[in-house]
């Protein structure tokens, strides 16, 4: 517990001082924006012991569309570390504690689910996102999993956010690269059925024992496999897309957890 306070403490000591940056760029529209994240969630994988394997490589265009399985609140971070990203996430995380903020400060794309015809404001606010130089990450499962087994993949804002960057600007290519996360040892230990709930975040789950249970433990080693790139033009299969990316992802982490690199 007490490795857990002093994470929480070095860590809201490192918003006071990253945020007035951060606003700064958000204000002027320059760097800082991108810059900021990138370096807060590279702080928060050092205090929490995270360790990053990488496999692949993140595709060099400006415009990426990423499609990522989820597993935890740590896939967040863990993906900011290694890149400047956008999140679009569930409208509800808007409204908690710490995390809402944090998500809104990273200009996160809030969706309300259950509201469908709120999904072309999401799409356009990702069309806008991509069209301005952000890479978007997508969780298309639609929720997190146990961190082994991977969700279908729902295509619906696939294939939205592509026709509205042609509406928005002609036609243009997006390019969406498959990313799959696999955490594969907690504590120095390979994480199987006993640990699994220790680092993934899903279910009825609640998030603060799961948090502190972390912040307590410390050393997590995470593989993040980037998966080879997929052309997504005005007249892509978005289904085709979804499942050609989670076909990619399911490689990639059964890969990863049996230790396969």
């Amino acid at each position: 517990m007490i490795r857990a306070v002093l994470v929480i403490l070095t860590l809201s000591l490192t918003f006071l001082v990253l945020a007035p940056l951060h606003v700064l760029g958000l204000v002027l529209g320059n760097g800082l924006r991108r810059k900021v994240p990138v370096v807060f969630h590279r702080i928060v994988c050092r205090l929490l012991g995270v360790r990053i394997h990488e496999i692949g490589e993140r595709a060099s265009a400006e415009q990426i569309l990423i499609l990522s399985n989820h597993a935890s609140w740590l896939d967040i971070s863990v993906l900011s570390a290694l890149a400047p990203v956008v999140f679009v996430a569930k409208s509800e995380v808007a409204g908690w504690p710490v995390f809402g903020l944090l998500a809104k400060l990273q200009r996160t794309v809030f969706i309300e689910r259950e509201q469908r015809h709120k999904t072309g404001e999401a799409t356009a606010a990702m069309a806008s996102r991509l069209d301005n130089g952000d890479s978007v990450v997508l969780f298309p499962e639609g929720t997190s999993s146990n961190g082994t087994r991977i969700l279908p993949f729902r295509s619906a804002l696939v294939g939205a956010v592509h026709h509205t960057i042609d509406d928005l600007n002609g036609p243009r290519d997006v390019v969406v690269q498959p990313v799959s996360l696999a955490y594969v040892r907690f504590g120095g230990v390979p994480v199987g059925r006993a640990l699994r709930d220790k680092v993934a975040w899903y279910g009825e789950a609640d998030l603060v024992p799961h948090l502190l249970g972390v912040l307590s433990m410390g050393a997590i080693d995470v593989t993040v496999s980037w998966g080879d790139v997929i052309a997504c033009n005005p007249g892509a299969d978005r289904k085709y897309i979804a499942r050609r990316a989670e076909s990619a992802v399911r490689t990639m982490t059964a890969a990863a957890l049996r230790g396969a690199h």
